[in-house]
């Protein structure tokens, strides 16, 4: 038999049409990384004020679109995540190793970072003076952090972004629903239905990210220019290699030989999420899609909903390790400190103990002002690094969501729960190839290498299943 010319698609399903914007999204961001450059040039050179307030204009509205959905992302994930860890075998297991992989990781990497700044002497000829130092706006105190976790009142720590309070009043909240059982279903069902309404929200700020790169490398760059970064020129790669290192050395280092995975196939499927946390240098802003990616690298939802919300708040290789060693060295060189062996071992401490008070939000300032003041630094020294911040803070945070993903991946493998063949399958095609047939929707179960390319079809539905 054969099909009439007038029903061609009885034989054969047409395919799917392909989206008009096939622009893939990491083009999209280099695009904008290229066009900041050029832009703040431009401004700075031919000083064109208009230019520069523009940039500056849209580089502060995508921040503060991303700090819109911290507060209740935040609060959310984390009731949500702990809620989850009871379908989890061996749950308390896994969150024991998840820390314990946290402080052997942050370890590592306040060690490259104090090794690199011994070795450079990143204070030493840049000309500046403690005269050029002035006290932060915020400050981090061991006292502060301690007595600052639990909030006075319920409101508060929403309209003034203190994430550490909202973590501590979203983990009551979770340890009281798992207290009560059934009664509080209702209730976890409201939360995961709001938590997948906020990543949808936030899937929609996040594709904003090239333009909002544009006004955040063109404001860098219209008001500092290239000259500031003479004076913090050793600083500054010092904090960029020591990232590299970190990322492309220790992390594929720990998947070969302890996850016993492929640590390229590991940045291919967690890209998506490192080069985001580049531009928008936000741990939290950036954590719907390090949930999808972690759970299209083989890990399991359930604990992947616990260990990266987990991360994103209190895992900060980049900001809370390697930033303030290095830190720490600039400023006692300009200001003519000498550190011994015990404020190195005290630098240490801070950056394993200390790292929530990062929080995930862009900067690292409370930490640094934690460490120095731990070691007993003028907190003026401070001052001398806030102009080059965004610049290192973009570094900085695509090392801690990529850290972020990485830690899960080794627990998962490790406890013997790893997807290996959803791994070795992961696209890093999550948020800018759609797929070009439909595919039908398949159960939590058969949720594998074969599905892991599925969710591409709609990159947003791939993103609220997170």
């Amino acid at each position: 038999m054969s099909a009439s010319p007038q029903t061609p698609a009885a034989e054969a399903p047409a395919p799917a049409k392909k989206s008009s914007f096939s622009f893939p999204f990491w083009a999209q961001i280099v695009t904008g990384l290229v066009l900041g450059v050029l832009l703040g040039w431009v401004s700075r050179s031919q000083e064109i004020s208009w230019l520069g307030t523009t940039l500056e204009q849209i580089g502060d509205i995508f921040v503060q679109l991303l700090k819109l959905a911290v507060a209740p992302l935040v609060f959310f994930a984390i009731l949500v995540s702990i809620t989850n860890l009871r379908k989890v075998n061996n749950a308390a297991r896994l969150a024991s190793r998840t820390l314990l992989w946290f402080m052997i990781t942050s370890l590592i990497a306040v060690a490259i970072g104090l090794a690199i700044g011994l070795l450079t002497n990143p204070g030493a000829g840049t000309g500046l003076t403690p005269q050029d130092g002035k006290l932060p706006k915020r400050e981090g105190s061991w006292l502060d952090f301690l007595t600052g976790i639990v909030p006075t009142d319920i409101i508060t720590p929403f309209t003034e972004l203190n994430v550490l309070q909202i973590v501590f009043l979203a983990a009551v909240a979770g340890i009281a629903a798992l207290q009560l059982g059934t009664k509080a279903q209702p209730v976890l069902n409201l939360a995961e239905s709001v938590l997948e309404l906020l990543q949808k929200a936030l899937w929609w700020v996040i594709r904003l990210a090239p333009i909002g790169t544009v006004g955040l490398i063109g404001t860098a760059i219209a008001t500092y220019g290239w000259d500031l970064l003479g004076k913090y020129a050793t600083f500054t790669v010092d904090v960029y290699v020591g990232s590299a290192l970190v990322m492309f050395g220790v992390y594929p280092l720990l998947l070969w030989t302890v996850a016993k995975v492929n640590p390229l196939q590991f940045f291919k499927g967690a890209w998506p999420a490192i080069q985001l946390a580049f531009v928008s240098r936000s741990s939290v802003g950036t954590m719907p899609v390090t949930q999808k990616v972690t759970e299209r690298l083989g890990v399991p939802k359930e604990y992947a909903s616990f260990a990266v919300p987990f991360g994103a708040t209190t895992k900060m290789d980049g900001c809370a390790a390697i930033y303030p060693a290095l830190a720490a060295i600039f400023i006692a060189q300009i200001f003519d400190v000498q550190l011994g062996i015990t404020d190195y071992l005290l630098i240490a401490f801070v950056s394993v103990v200390g790292s929530a008070a990062t929080a995930g939000l862009t900067g690292a300032t409370v930490m640094l002002t934690l460490t120095l003041s731990t070691l007993g630094l003028p907190l003026e020294g401070v001052g001398l690094l806030m102009a080059i911040d965004p610049i290192l803070d973009m570094m900085r945070t695509a090392t801690n969501v990529a850290g972020q993903a990485l830690v899960p991946v080794i627990v998962a493998a490790r406890e013997g729960i790893l997807d290996k063949a959803a791994y070795a399958t992961a696209s890093s095609s999550l948020l800018d190839e759609p797929a070009q047939t439909e595919i039908p929707a398949q159960s939590d179960a058969a949720d594998s290498a074969d599905s892991s390319d599925s969710s591409d079809a709609d990159p947003a539905k791939a993103l609220v299943t997170a």
